[in-house]
């Protein structure tokens, strides 16, 4: 029975486990309630991992770098590329869900839950003031994100910075790392377990404009995602890059594919690479480095995903956002991202980080963990057609680009 069970993709287990939930919630009404313990105990669960995944993640990232020097000519660019295209994906999803509301007009009266946390009322000044960690094992305890964040990227530096002393680190961090996307694979196990109590509770209570809103909220990851792809990285590489969008998506394509079936960032990172090197010439040094690199924190797809989702929740449960909560959950998203682990499902593992930052109750993970694969899909074809995008255009910049490598129409 067990193999029978594990030998079925995850992603299909949860789209199974969605259906019977939704079904199972219908016919049984508001006594479904009854089994969100097991809902509950699967988003204890996700919370668990949130302060070792990030910690352990944005080391290791900043550590891939390999040598301060190389945040150069290469390095450099690349960072900046990924730190603006990074704001644009996510204030681009904060912008649809503003403007469509997915969850909008929810009646939630009929769930009871613990009181919905207030939104953040800290001013800029305390805000600056909140990013130094006065105990770094206390931020850790208390899962205080932003000042974690950036006590997390001290060690990457100061771990570069020590050089060869610093490399024993290095390699416990990539360990830590390692070990982290191991566990929330494990966790994610338990995905259809808790997608079914969720979404048997959800149904069972709110009914069908709950799946009226998953609806919504599908079609807009899409959406942002496409205009990501076809748009921003468009006009990547036509007007930064020089380059024809056309013959660049040519090239990519297989990355694109593969990307989109196995929903996993480091899965397609071979096939990444060879397209990058042989379809698109770009040098191997580049390609190998900035390709790696946005394999773990170049993740505009998941950027722009958990901006919408926190808005999402926060109209779900009737949460007033202010300008600053945006500047907040742009600022989290962006670096929620840079920790997601590159493996399907890691994107639910960083919402508790945003939510919680913003006063979203967690419950709104109910709503999207049945129908995250099929979002998840789409995020990570966007995550690596960014990562062959900026790899493109860095190689230009830099002068280590063939373009005769480059597939011209004629050629296919």
């Amino acid at each position: 029975m067990a193999r029978f069970w594990f030998g079925i993709p995850l992603w299909q287990r949860v789209i199974a486990a969605l259906v019977l939930g939704t079904v199972t919630g219908m016919l049984w009404g508001p006594d479904a309630a009854s089994i969100k313990w097991i809902g509950d105990f699967f988003i204890k669960s996700v919370k668990m991992l949130v302060v070792p995944l990030i910690f352990f993640s944005l080391v290791s990232g900043i550590t891939a770098i390999g040598d301060l020097r190389k945040l150069g000519a290469v390095g450099g660019r690349a960072m900046v590329l990924f730190v603006v295209t990074g704001q644009i994906a996510v204030w681009l999803g904060l912008a649809l869900g503003t403007l469509i509301k997915p969850g909008e007009g929810i009646d939630m009266t009929g769930i009871e839950m613990g009181a919905t946390p207030p939104p953040s009322t800290t001013t800029p000044v305390d805000m600056v003031l909140s990013l130094v960690p006065e105990s770094p094992v206390q931020v850790m305890a208390d899962a205080q994100v932003l000042p974690l964040i950036v006590f997390a990227m001290l060690i990457g530096i100061g771990i570069l910075m020590a050089g060869r002393e610093g490399e024993p680190l290095i390699k416990i961090f990539d360990a830590g790392s390692v070990v982290m996307q191991k566990v929330t694979m494990v966790v994610m196990e338990l995905t259809p377990f808790g997608v079914f109590a969720l979404m048997a509770w959800v149904a069972g209570t709110l009914g069908q404009d709950a799946l009226i809103a998953l609806a919504k909220l599908v079609g807009l990851n899409y959406l942002g995602c496409l205009i990501i792809i076809f748009v921003m990285y468009s006009a990547m590489i036509r007007f930064l890059a020089k380059l024809p969008v056309r013959d660049f998506f040519r090239g990519i394509v297989d990355a694109m594919a593969v990307s989109y079936s196995t929903a996993s960032s480091n899965a397609t990172l071979p096939v990444t690479l060879r397209c990058a090197e042989r379809n698109l010439g770009v040098s191997n040094s580049v390609a190998s480095f900035v390709v790696s690199l946005g394999a773990t924190i170049n993740m505009n797809g998941t950027a722009m995903y958990l901006g919408l989702a926190t808005l999402f929740g926060a109209q779900i449960f009737g949460v007033d956002l202010s300008w600053g909560d945006y500047f907040v959950i742009s600022i989290l998203s962006t670096l929620g991202a840079v920790g997601a682990a590159g493996i399907p499902g890691a994107g639910l593992i960083m919402m508790a980080l945003v939510f919680g930052a913003v006063g979203v109750p967690l419950e709104t993970i109910a709503f999207v963990a049945g129908v995250d694969r099929i979002m998840d899909m789409m995020r990570t074809t966007t995550n690596v057609s960014g990562d062959a995008a900026v790899a493109t255009t860095v190689a230009v910049m830099t002068g280590e680009i063939d373009r005769a490598e480059m597939i011209s129409a004629d050629d296919v």
